[in-house]
């Protein structure tokens, strides 16, 4: 049930990112999301976010190319990546944290 809604939430991030591509001014909303405090937060927030995720995939990937594999997009695609990678291995997740 875990992966399904860690899915469903990849697809609601996809397409709510496909509507603001298809209907938004990337470049305008960039530039007023810089320019103002606030904005500023959130993008700081979104990338530690990023980090954080990525050192979480990062000791959990044993092999070094997975860990490339999987860590590299999070930077591009974001939590739609990092969405599907937790859907992907949330059974091992939640068996090592049992574990701990």
């Amino acid at each position: 049930m875990t992966r399904l809604f860690l899915l469903a939430l990849s697809l609601v991030l996809t397409a709510l990112i496909a509507l603001a591509v298809g209907t938004g001014d990337f470049s305008a909303a960039g530039d007023w999301l810089i320019s103002r405090p606030w904005g500023r937060v959130t993008l700081a927030d979104l990338y530690i976010g990023f980090i954080l995720s990525a050192i979480v995939i990062g000791c959990f990937e044993r092999r070094w190319i997975l860990r490339i594999v999987w860590i590299a997009p999070v930077f591009v695609l974001g939590n739609v990546w990092t969405a599907i990678w937790f859907a992907w291995r949330a059974p091992e997740l939640f068996r090592r944290l049992a574990a701990s």
